[in-house]
């Protein structure tokens, strides 16, 4: 994917796209009833309006109730929404939170900040254990991952520290799926090392508007969670007897042996929370 823009390829997303090309005329917005003019949508329903008719909404909505409100419900359906998603092109988007204090009140769990930090650890300490190559080499990826989803949507929450990142996983979810389906007889023939380059950059490009500096290294722990074909339970429990930091139990898929697991070190800790602590 190179200058072209990216295609979102959730079913969240081809609704966005089959709206915007409509005709305005056609399609108006639900509440000032005239052509959309910035184009945004509730995070939940994705119902499309003016991105200043439902900001006012909003603001009308709050204004009659003696709280402060975290979400709110569209007018058209009732689905509770925390935040409006605008200015969407293709490879980023804005959002608004109905409550701008919202944003910031995520709060990362154990596993959270286990996840992030194992990306502040030397690169390619697990190759020994999930062999990446065997893994494109044996076509494994035609076999569906049916973790992937919830692995996604944990990593990114941890990376970008959000609570509602559903958008961008859909996202994620849509072009690994899209790229592993795909059956055009060139892309039959590739070796399994120019289908792993083609892949990771495929995802690179979808991950450095979200993730930035991090977009490098989250191809790397993508590829192994899927080399891995384990549970996240499982995954877990490898990855962190790995780094020394508790004493799990080895999945049944393999001994101790077979897998290697000797810990190690990271080589940069930036948390004062002890990963073994409680929440």
């Amino acid at each position: 994917m190179s200058g072209k823009s990216m295609e979102l390829q959730s079913t969240a997303s081809m609704e966005m796209e089959t709206r915007t090309s409509t005709s305005d005329y056609t399609n108006p917005c639900p509440i000032c009833l005239g052509p959309i003019n910035q184009s945004s949508y509730l995070d939940k329903c994705f119902h499309n309006f003016c991105y200043n008719c439902i900001v006012q909404w909003t603001k009308v909505v709050s204004g009659k109730r003696s709280c402060t409100l975290s979400s709110i419900k569209c007018p058209l359906c009732k689905t509770e929404s925390s935040s409006i998603i605008h200015g969407l092109d293709g490879h980023n988007f804005q959002r608004h939170y109905v409550n701008p204090d919202f944003q910031d009140s995520f709060i990362l769990s154990k596993a959270h900040r286990y996840r992030l930090q194992c990306y502040y650890t030397e690169p390619g300490f697990l190759n020994d254990i999930f062999d990446v190559q065997r893994y494109w080499k044996l076509q494994k990826y035609l076999q569906a991952n049916q973790w992937l989803e919830v692995w996604l949507k944990r990593e990114l929450q941890a990376l970008i520290q959000e609570e509602d990142v559903d958008i961008i996983m859909h996202h994620f979810l849509g072009l690994i799926n899209s790229f592993f389906r795909r059956n055009e007889p060139e892309y039959q023939t590739e070796t399994p090392e120019l289908k792993r380059k083609r892949f990771s950059q495929t995802i690179l490009d979808a991950a450095k508007p979200f993730l930035s500096a991090r977009a490098d290294r989250f191809i790397l722990e993508l590829e192994l969670f899927l080399a891995s074909g384990l549970n996240i339970e499982a995954y877990d429990s490898v990855y962190l007897q790995r780094l020394g930091w508790n004493k799990p139990i080895v999945p049944s898929v393999a001994n101790e042996e077979d897998l290697g697991l000797k810990s190690v070190t990271p080589y940069l800790y930036i948390f004062d929370c002890d990963p073994d602590d409680g929440d």
